[in-house]
């Protein structure tokens, strides 16, 4: 055991025209391997720009992230992209998923970027969905799915990858209450069994599935 994720003294400053508006200011975190975290926060309190740092979508102004112990500023774009594809998966609350392609198809996706074979592909895809009891809509595209089914395809994706740890934002947010309940539940049983879990979410309600809370406000880890 030990931090995956380790924050020092993060900053995110964006220029807008003239401007310069801080998203993120001198923020300090650790995830330790294995947590269940929820970084909570209302809109414009820099959960976002958080989550695109810890997702090593985008670079702090100032700080250092350490993702599983490697300096995440010295790694070059092919490396980030290795990190993304490899020991993150994302879980988004608008699903993202090809509307065309089967559930198998798009659970199989990051796959294809890794030059797996379309045999292991497919395997490893019916594995993921049936870790989230979808294995009888492999053939279904996102049209034919219920919101909760599209997210738990979502999470399948997420987790064909077999990731050092899921970061989740806001995935019950365009969820019924009880198909949020049951995403929740699955993320809960996902970190039962080891897998490290962000939570990105507005909604304390739903931060309450976390074993650990951190409040942002203003840009600032406030809690």
């Amino acid at each position: 055991m030990g931090a995956i994720v380790s924050l020092r003294e993060v900053s995110r400053t964006y220029q807008l025209g003239s401007v310069l508006v801080p998203a993120l200011i001198d923020a300090s975190l650790e995830v330790q391997d294995g947590e269940f975290v929820a970084i909570v926060g209302p809109s414009g309190s820099g959960k976002t720009t958080m989550m695109n740092i810890l997702g090593c979508l985008d670079r702090p102004t100032s700080g250092e992230y350490l993702f599983d112990g490697v300096a995440v500023s010295e790694l070059d774009e092919d490396e980030l992209a290795l990190v993304r594809g490899r020991a993150i998966g994302f879980v988004f609350q608008n699903y993202s998923l090809l509307p065309r392609t089967t559930a198998l198809d798009n659970v199989a996706a990051p796959l294809l970027y890794q030059g797996v074979n379309r045999h292991r592909r497919a395997e490893r895809a019916r594995a993921a969905l049936r870790r989230v009891g979808l294995e009888d809509r492999d053939a279904h595209r996102p049209s034919e799915l219920s919101g909760g089914q599209r997210q738990r395809v979502a999470v399948a994706r997420a987790l064909v990858t077999e990731p050092r740890m899921i970061l989740a934002d806001e995935p019950t947010g365009n969820l019924d209450s009880q198909s949020g309940r049951e995403i929740i539940a699955l993320l809960r049983e996902l970190n039962a069994s080891g897998r490290t879990i962000v939570l990105i979410t507005h909604d304390r309600d739903v931060a309450e599935a976390a074993d650990r809370h951190v409040i942002l406000r203003d840009g600032r880890v406030a809690a």
